[in-house]
């Protein structure tokens, strides 16, 4: 009995203890477009999610699309301007921008420690059909 009780009490532990090391999953919502499928999406945030995996010690939370709105003349020649002198690829026809959610390692490093952050903006631009490209990030 008290070979079949301790065997049970490592296997809750065992269950405990790799509960706590699997990664959150990071939660996505599309919201409503009218300009972009889910493919195309998804294609924008494969993206972000492989910039921000090089963030050693953040974890993502949340990817969240913000609106068509974002996708305007205005903004699509604010990207063509970040886009850098010698690039000879075709000026961008679209944008897109997604949210995120995010939280800072307990040591801080470039992030100020062990704090939340939220509605951190992704700026993504393409030609018509073309692949996306990351354009800038931050605040």
């Amino acid at each position: 009995m008290k070979k079949t009780t301790a065997l049970l009490l490592s296997l809750i532990c065992l269950c405990a203890l790799v509960g706590c090391a699997a990664k959150s999953e990071v939660k996505i919502d599309y919201g409503a477009s009218a300009l972009y499928s889910k493919e195309e999406m998804d294609a924008a945030i494969e993206i972000i999610k492989s910039e921000f995996s090089t963030w050693d010690g953040c974890e993502l939370h949340r990817i969240y699309y913000v609106s068509d709105d974002a996708c305007n003349p205005e903004t699509v020649a604010w990207m063509n301007e970040l886009k850098a002198p010698d690039d000879t690829t075709a000026p961008f026809t679209q944008c897109i921008l997604f949210q995120s959610d995010f939280h800072s390692p307990k040591k801080g490093g470039a992030w100020n420690a062990d704090q939340e952050y939220t509605a951190w903006q992704w700026w993504l631009a393409r030609t018509d059909g073309g692949r996306w490209q990351l354009m800038t990030w931050g605040y």
